[in-house]
């Protein structure tokens, strides 16, 4: 199998560390004990290249949410390592990790999470607030008209779209210029169109920014937007796929057995 993907799976060389905007190193992550034991991630190695739009897919209880949050420093690992940038999480004590997802990682959720009695841009520019932050004027320029909602700055959330909303959150997220961005699945809530709005922002953001995102989906239209998916089954990388499309994702997601597993 030759393949020049950042991905570590049997017989590809992992990339190299500075090439990376994260990378996991044979992590596991296990819930519960005894019968109910499960093993959400199973020696995971991963490397996420600077720059470029990632999907994590794979059927319900694959471990594909655990992995990203395992990544972004929201869960710990059991046993193995993980980097943002050349800083490992693990040796982290809770005040410099949680200074490292603030400054240096962006998030966007499924469910917007935008403060309803904040201006559309008063949501953008809260991260840097609270961290006593001034925002680069010129990139957050730049990230408001890359966005499309200049006209709706002035908004409060219950004025504007589910698709507008999460394109606040996406703006959000990139305001601070993190050296990468987790998206949990971001279009869930959101109408075809809307996705399709979110979707090429983030895509744009890719290309015109040099933005990093790596994104978990379940949706092969949403992975198609990506430069490459990595799909997971039963908490291990079973494939990568450059230059998705939609139909290939989908004919790919096929091939999976649905575990018993409650999704995780």
């Amino acid at each position: 199998m030759t393949h020049t993907a950042p991905t570590t799976v049997e017989g590809l060389s992992e990339p190299r560390a500075g090439d990376l905007a994260a990378r996991a190193q044979q992590i596991t992550k296990v819930y519960g004990s005894g019968d109910a034991r499960v093993v959400a991630l199973d020696e995971v190695t991963l490397g996420i290249p600077r720059g470029r739009f990632t999907a994590i897919m794979g059927p319900s209880g694959s471990g594909k949410s655990t992995l990203m949050h395992c990544m972004a420093g929201l869960d710990s690992v059991d046993s193995g390592r993980v980097f943002i940038g050349d800083v490992e999480l693990n040796r982290l004590n809770d005040k410099r990790l949680t200074r490292l997802r603030r400054d240096r990682v962006g998030f966007i959720f499924q469910a917007f999470n935008l403060v309803p009695t904040l201006t559309a841009l008063e949501n953008i520019t809260l991260p840097m607030d609270i961290a006593g932050r001034k925002p680069d004027r010129q990139w957050l320029e730049r990230v408001i008209d890359t966005v499309g909602l200049r006209s709706r700055l002035g908004h409060r959330p219950s004025q504007l779209s589910g698709g507008q909303q999460q394109r606040v959150a996406c703006a959000r997220a990139l305001a601070s210029r993190p050296e990468i961005i987790f998206a949990d699945e971001p279009t869930g809530n959101l109408d075809s169109r809307s996705g399709a709005e979110v979707l090429g922002f983030l895509r744009e953001s890719v290309r015109e920014m040099g933005q990093t995102i790596v994104m978990v989906t379940h949706d092969p239209g949403a992975a198609a937007y990506a430069d490459e998916v990595i799909f997971l089954s039963d908490g291990r990388i079973v494939d990568t796929m450059p230059d998705p499309t939609a139909e290939k994702v989908l004919e790919r997601m096929k091939g999976f057995e649905l575990p018993g597993a409650a999704a995780r």
